[in-house]
């Protein structure tokens, strides 16, 4: 398996074999553009740079952590550092369509992006839950980038950088928001997920279990259900309004309620049971 370390947006042209950025700490890449895997069916891509993509008719598979699932298109957000592995058939031509933005954290130094663009959760979501965009949303989206881009090619001068700073904000301000409404519309599926969490809490909660294994974390459960813990999180805020550990207080303490008014056990032997490290 060949992995590439790209530390900077010069370096992931090269092994991409587009030509040289017009500028090194910003690009554009269209994915028409990209036709083959550089000398391997499967690589692991490690960027130390912002990426974000919308794909369409992507027929490869790719593999985000230890999940590996078919994507065919989507936008995508991902942090420096992270790892992406891509697979192909030999000797296959990518016929993949889109964009790809990529932004060095060098320039966004002395902006208050350089600090806010980390409370964008989503760029630490799995691949798979890439956010679908509706056509008026895709719209809005392309607008943004056909901006940044016009900006990318004219002479580099001093409001330059202000001026992609000010439309990167738009987009990622943007992209929350609809994150949110896929939240929202996807109820079916995300209800369904609700019911696989309440399952595993059962098992969790069910007789002595917590008393050996603990409380069970966010990163368990995420897991358990094939999410990434921030995806996990963001979802169940938006259909229960609760963060994860407060939904996990709430039923550890609804389970305290019904064994104090349902059993003869002391307090102590109750908080033992349910992984109190106190009584009190």
């Amino acid at each position: 398996m060949q992995l590439q370390h790209n530390k900077t947006i010069s370096a992931y042209h090269k092994i991409m074999r587009l030509p040289k950025p017009q500028h090194p700490l910003i690009s554009i890449v269209k994915f028409e553009d990209i036709k083959h895997l550089p000398g391997a069916e499967a690589m692991s891509l490690v960027n130390e740079f912002y990426s974000i993509g919308l794909k369409r008719n992507f027929d490869a598979k790719m593999k985000y952590g230890q999940q590996e699932y078919d994507f065919d298109e989507g936008m995508t957000f991902m942090a420096p550092g992270q790892v992406l592995r891509i697979e192909v058939e030999k000797d296959k031509e990518l016929n993949h369509s889109g964009w790809m933005l990529l932004i060095h954290p060098e320039f966004l130094w002395h902006t208050p992006l350089a600090n806010t663009i980390k409370k964008y959760e989503y760029f630490s979501y799995s691949v798979n839950e890439a956010l679908h965009l509706s056509e008026k949303e895709e719209t809005s989206v392309q607008n943004i980038i056909q901006s940044i881009e016009q900006e990318y090619h004219v002479n580099i001068d001093q409001f330059s950088q202000s001026l992609i700073i000010a439309q990167l904000e738009v987009l990622l301000t943007y992209a929350q928001r609809f994150y949110n409404r896929q939240f929202i519309t996807r109820k079916v599926t995300n209800h369904q997920i609700l019911d696989r969490l309440e399952k595993i809490l059962a098992e969790c909660f069910k007789n002595d279990n917590l008393s050996k294994n603990g409380l069970p974390t966010v990163s368990f459960l995420a897991e358990s259900l094939h999410l990434s813990p921030t995806y996990f999180s963001g979802l169940l805020k938006s259909l229960t309004g609760q963060s994860p550990q407060q939904h996990l207080h709430d039923k550890l303490i609804e389970k305290a309620k019904e064994k104090l008014s349902t059993t003869g056990l002391s307090v102590s032997e109750i908080a033992y049971q349910l992984g109190f490290e106190h009584p009190q």
